[in-house]
């Protein structure tokens, strides 16, 4: 059986974390299996990195930060491979570069293009544990590249398509995915079980188990996905492709995202193109749009344009808005800081009605504003005050019963 497990920050955090995850790949390995290993920087090490870098510079340039932030996972991954021998194990530790992983140009938020892996499969083959160094590899022209947040996920995934692993383990410091955060609603389940699409739905949408384009690429690729945790050895969380059984699951799981801002463009003419001209500016800087809502003036004659951006882009996103206010004779901009998202997620949802609704009289039963909807075949997400946010994870939790399973 061959095995890529994945271990994040705080599961390699300190020299004990470490040994603790030396024992356990040493566990896999003597049950017989032949393990890949990717790892994380030890919790903490990344932002210590871009801190020492902006004290430097302002704006460091991002093929700079993509060599130094690729240290980190460096580090874990050698001082994990010499754990390993202390324990008796063959091990050797690779890079990203040393792995085969060719990524394209985009430095700090790169896109994997292929993994050769020939080294690992060399050492796989010998029986020696490979450890990867996760969240890296290098472009054409050899220079280092990073995945962005959460992308050593990416990585395991990616090389559990490459080598055709039995099952990729994503080891972090929860023991799965939850029916909700339980540090908003103690009563939150843990699943044994979910499809592939609600999963990628509770990772766009705000849960931090998984990173969204590593989800996407196990669907692509049909690779078999188990969150647990390293800290226990507690069954954790199996991310599959969807079965009837999922479907009588109306809603399996509430999650929500307060790193929302909202942008509005207020009075625009109401014009034919207007609307593709702003978004296609917006694209074209590399922000992400989620929700859109355009509100007609009761006169025709012009429109206000709503929608939601990351709060991290919220600077750009209203430099941009402005200028374009200022171009199309807009009457101005508002921008709201104080708003989250809340969804509720499952595949259920194609042959249920009345899903909406009910979340709805949920969140006006507790006198809580929807400002925005935004709806997909399994999905329903609201934006809300900020403020609300705790309240209407616990109530649309209860409205849906997802304690009871």
């Amino acid at each position: 059986m061959l095995i890529v497990q994945k271990y994040g920050g705080t599961s390699v955090g300190s020299l004990e974390r470490i040994k603790a995850v030396a024992q356990r790949v040493a566990e896999s390995v003597r049950a017989g299996a032949k393990v890949a290993v990717v790892v994380s920087a030890m919790s903490g090490e990344t932002d210590r990195l871009i801190g020492l870098a902006g004290s430097l510079c302002k704006r460091p340039e991002e093929r700079e930060m993509d060599l130094l932030l690729s240290s980190g996972e460096r580090v874990s991954a050698a001082l994990t491979a010499l754990a390993l021998k202390e324990l008796g194990v063959k091990a050797m530790s690779f890079t990203g570069r040393q792995t085969g992983i060719r990524t394209d140009k985009a430095h700090t938020r790169a896109k994997i293009e292929k993994i050769t892996a020939t080294r690992v499969k060399k050492a796989l083959d010998n029986d020696t544990v490979a450890v990867i160094a996760g969240f890296q590899g290098v472009t054409e022209d050899e220079d280092v590249t990073t995945l962005g947040r959460g992308g050593s996920d990416l990585t395991a995934v990616a090389l559990a398509a490459a080598l055709d692993a039995d099952l990729c383990e994503i080891y972090t410091d929860v023991e799965g995915v939850y029916t909700t955060d339980p540090n908003i609603v103690p009563e939150a389940r843990k699943m044994e079980k979910i499809s592939y699409d609600e999963m990628l739905e509770l990772a766009s949408l705000g849960a931090k188990v998984l990173q969204t384009r590593s989800v996407e690429f196990a669907k692509k690729y049909g690779v078999p996905l188990v969150v647990k945790s390293s800290f226990n050895n507690a069954p954790g969380t199996y991310i599959v492709k969807e079965d009837k059984q999922m479907e009588k699951v109306v809603v399996s799981g509430v999650t929500y995202d307060k790193n929302q801002s909202k942008l509005t463009v207020l009075g625009v003419p109401d014009k034919p193109g207007i609307a593709g001209r702003l978004f296609s500016e917006i694209a074209g800087s590399g922000l992400v749009v989620d929700m859109i809502v355009q509100n007609i003036s009761p006169d025709g004659k012009s429109t206000d344009i709503s929608f939601t951006i990351p709060k991290t882009d919220s600077p750009r996103g209203l430099d941009l808005t402005k200028r374009f206010a200022a171009e199309f004779g807009a009457k101005g901009v508002d921008l709201k800081d104080d708003i989250s998202k809340v969804s509720i997620v499952g595949v259920g949802m194609r042959t249920h009605s009345g899903v909406a609704a009910k979340m709805f009289e949920t969140l006006a039963a507790h006198n809580i504003n929807i400002m925005m909807i935004g709806t997909s075949e399994i999905k329903v997400s609201c934006v809300i005050e900020s403020k609300y946010t705790e309240l209407a994870v616990r109530v649309l939790h209860e409205a849906f019963g997802l304690e009871n399973g």
